[in-house]
């Protein structure tokens, strides 16, 4: 018999900063096994890779300056906002950007949210990269999902979804594969990096209760293939956007 899924809450974990063992303090709460996939919020893998910044450190362009007035916001977190990115993608009624690697988002996923004062909390720099590090010292053949909280066109309210990933497929390919009727299945590609944040992001819940890391148990899942950042050139509704952007 099949072992059941499960998900399991890492609790007891302190708040992060800068230069903590993030992999030390999960293992010192959480026996893992192979196979597991351990998900962990961006924001304790930015505290602990020093990824806080001071709004006072920024210097408004004139850009920054613009867009902020126009959106009533700080010009100093604006100007954090384009320094984290690589395009942008609308400038109002939000800022849509794509980060710098790859991710599109508003404000460019920096949070204000449990940092104090007038500090921002950066995504991390290389979520993937974050993945790949985590992964190397955790002491079984597990896999690591980023997770963070994203928009999503067409739908109302956030979910959880994958900004960093390492030993598991970003994409499961079905194409090739049959339904039930005998049709060959053409072009399903089922995110399941996303899927799985997703439901660990509701497990960790939101606001000052939340739990940063949460272990899923039990799954079977391919271990490499694919990438969730649709290629710019394939991105229609991007293109739509900036069209109608520069046409504003």
């Amino acid at each position: 018999m099949a072992e059941p899924v499960c998900f399991h809450l890492v609790r007891d974990l302190p708040a992060f900063k800068e230069g903590d063992d993030l992999v030390g303090m999960i293992l010192e709460r959480f026996p893992l096994r192979d196979g597991d996939v351990v998900c962990i919020a961006s924001t304790v893998v930015s505290k602990s890779e020093g990824r806080t910044r001071r709004l006072e450190d920024y210097t408004p362009s004139s850009r920054s300056m613009e867009i902020a007035e126009r959106l009533d916001k700080d010009p100093r977190f604006v100007e954090a906002v384009l320094e984290e990115s690589q395009e942008v993608i609308l400038e109002s009624p939000f800022l849509l950007v794509a980060t710098r690697f790859g991710h599109v988002g508003v404000n460019a996923g920096i949070d204000l949210s449990n940092v104090g004062g007038e500090r921002i909390l950066l995504l991390p720099e290389d979520p993937k990269a974050s993945a790949d590090r985590i992964r190397r010292g955790l002491q079984n053949d597990c896999a690591v999902i980023v997770t963070d909280t994203s928009g999503r066109p067409f739908r109302c309210g956030v979910a959880g979804v994958a900004v960093g990933w390492s030993g598991i497929a970003a994409l499961r390919d079905w194409r090739g594969e049959r339904d039930l009727e005998g049709r060959e299945l053409e072009i399903t590609l089922e995110a399941i990096a996303d899927e799985i944040a997703g439901m660990a992001n509701f497990l960790m819940g939101e606001a000052g209760g939340g739990t940063p890391v949460v272990v899923v148990r039990g799954l079977s899942y391919p271990k490499s293939g694919g990438g969730i950042f649709r290629p710019r050139e394939l991105d229609v509704i991007r293109a739509r956007l900036q069209e109608s952007e520069s046409r504003s």
